[in-house]
């Protein structure tokens, strides 16, 4: 009975120590994997990496990690956006050079790591990017532009417009003088391959006759994100409170150099 009580004692002991060891290896890897994130993607700082699965260490040994959960604040995103079409079906505007995404939290599956833990390539990935409304304001109208004779307009904010669509804020001008109130325009988001477009529901009213395809030179734009890690592409975009989530996917992701 003494020796069957040892051996229990033993079995504990060793299996604390093996939990431990697995921990401290997690936590190398974890801090590998961030170091090289940061420098392969330019971040400011190191985004939070978190290996799943236990043990950590009979995953490493097979070369492969089942999940890892990745989280990167202000990722800048480098674009390339294209005119948009003039044809009043979709005449929109041109977005900035880059676009600041206020958090990338991306989820990665069977997850190949190389020795060193420098790289590592995902077979799928799925997650969110987040882009605030003042950032993705840069993108639409906000210089005045005339719509008709003595008439001009822009847009000055955008917010949550509740049922996963945005509130587009237009002020506008009659001979010279600025209108008592804004208009308000519902819109809807989609994505289009690399690019997010926003297009008014209904046109608003204005004080004047003027073609829908000017007036949609003010209310609907567009802004392309396609400089995110290699392999994560744009699935859908929706409207939330604070900003648009644009929802990412992904296969044979690869992070790392």
């Amino acid at each position: 009975m003494r020796a069957l009580r040892i051996t229990l004692i033993v079995l504990v002991v060793l299996g604390g120590l093996f939990v431990a060891v697995d921990r401290i290896a997690v936590n190398y890897a974890e801090g590998k994997a961030a170091d090289k994130v940061r420098e392969s993607e330019g971040l400011d700082k190191n985004p939070d990496v978190s290996i799943k699965g236990f043990p950590f260490l009979t995953q490493a040994a097979g070369g492969t990690l089942d999940e890892v959960e990745i989280r990167m604040d202000d990722y800048r995103a480098r674009t390339e956006t294209p005119a948009g079409s003039q044809d009043g079906r979709d005449s929109t505007r041109e977005g900035a050079d880059s676009v600041l995404i206020e958090r990338l939290d991306a989820t990665l599956h069977d997850v190949e790591f190389s020795g060193d833990y420098s790289s590592a390539t995902a077979k799928r990935a799925s997650g969110t990017a987040t882009v605030s409304y003042a950032e993705l304001l840069k993108a639409a109208q906000v210089e005045s532009m005339e719509l008709a004779p003595g008439v001009t307009a822009k847009v000055t904010g955008l917010s949550d417009g509740g049922n996963g669509r945005i509130k587009v804020e237009v002020r506008a001008t009659v001979l010279g003088r600025s209108l008592p109130d804004p208009v308000y325009v519902m819109s809807s988001a989609r994505v289009d391959g690399d690019i997010v477009k926003v297009h008014a529901d209904a046109l608003p009213k204005i004080p004047v006759k003027v073609a829908e395809d000017k007036v949609r030179e003010i209310t609907d734009f567009q802004q392309q994100i396609s400089g995110l890690p290699a392999g994560i592409h744009l699935d859908k975009v929706e409207a939330a409170k604070d900003g648009v989530d644009v929802s990412v996917t992904g296969a044979g992701v690869k992070l790392g150099s």
